[in-house]
């Protein structure tokens, strides 16, 4: 298995058959759309890793939350960022960055199931203007990854913006102490465990079984093995992968809402556009903020109590906020 060069991805012939092979395996599912693995992971005995704590010390003086609103999503993102201190305050110069957007479906971009690939570009576009040495960005995808990656418009967005598409194979797992009340022993992808810093860049959309996707669920997408096992607890689950990985800033794409028929979507009809970026280093926070574009309160939804009993974060996004259009 081949790679690194800059702009190219790491997938062999013989692992995009393996994929393919087993998206083929479960056929069709109920979504109309085919699933891609049920544990896309080759088991590893022996050394339990743990997760770094990304997070950076930020003065007071900024806000931790930034609502910017505006048509341009490259200046609303830079925006956001400089009002929360700048990218450097971020992302020093030499240093591996990794970036999560949700590609979990095989859509485009219209459809708000997956992030905005103008999003992403523009988070890649600030981490390498403050000088990162490698601008990585990575999903485990429900759907076929390649399919997902391509028709999202991601992966073009990103290598054009200069960055890496790092698709996992089965053999980019590492078992992981999560310490959670669930999230025990876990195959994470290993490039969380490579980066000196991570952005979360979740979409914001509904979801039929939480509720919600936000910046706290979207750390599914870093987990290997059976995660529908997790869905039948899955506000202690959200909980637990919030308090596990705690990344360096979170920026929300909230362009396009998905307000029913989440996660997947498929419907124009069901989406709604609201232009809108959300940036923070408070999860809690920024999903607490993104709940209105869904007609929900925080009583709603039970992993926001259960975040901020924990000290994750507070629900509370109105002190040190800043709103404004570009």
């Amino acid at each position: 298995m081949k790679e690194d060069k800059p702009g190219t991805k790491i997938v062999s012939p013989e692992r995009r058959n393996f994929l393919k092979a087993c998206a083929l395996s479960l056929g069709a599912a109920a979504t109309g759309v085919v699933f891609y693995s049920k544990e896309p992971v080759k088991r590893h005995e022996g050394k339990i890793h743990v997760l770094k704590d990304y997070r950076v010390t930020i003065p007071d003086a900024y806000p931790k939350l930034c609502i910017v609103h505006g048509k341009d999503v490259l200046k609303m993102v830079t925006a956001a960022v400089e009002k929360l201190g700048g990218i450097s305050k971020f992302v020093e110069k030499g240093q591996r960055v990794l970036l999560k957007p949700n590609v979990g479906w095989d859509r485009q971009p219209e459809i708000a199931a997956n992030t905005n690939p103008e999003v992403v570009a523009a988070v890649v576009t600030l981490c390498l203007s403050a000088g990162a040495r490698e601008v990585w960005v990575t999903d485990v995808s429900i759907n076929d990854p390649f399919r997902s990656f391509a028709r999202s418009g991601i992966e073009p967005a990103v290598l054009k913006a200069g960055g890496k598409v790092k698709i996992p194979t089965e053999n980019d797992f590492l078992s992981t102490d999560l310490r959670g009340e669930i999230l025990k022993v876990w195959p994470v992808v290993s490039f969380l465990h490579q980066a000196d810093r991570v952005i979360n860049i979740p979409v914001l959309k509904h979801h039929s079984l939480s509720k919600c996707t936000l910046s706290m669920k979207n750390w599914y997408g870093i987990l290997g093995g059976k995660r529908n096992r997790l869905h039948q607890e899955i506000n202690i689950s959200i909980s637990d992968l919030a308090a596990a990985v705690r990344p360096t800033l979170t920026v929300m794409d909230a362009t396009r809402v998905l307000k029913r028929g989440g996660p997947t979507g498929g419907n124009l009809a069901d989406v709604s556009v609201e232009n809108t970026i959300i940036a923070g280093t408070d999860e809690v926070a920024i999903d607490a903020y993104c709940l209105k574009y869904l007609d929900l309160k925080t009583e709603d939804v039970a992993f926001l109590k259960i975040a901020e009993t924990r000290g994750t974060g507070k629900f509370d996004w109105r002190p040190r906020h800043e709103e404004f259009s570009v």
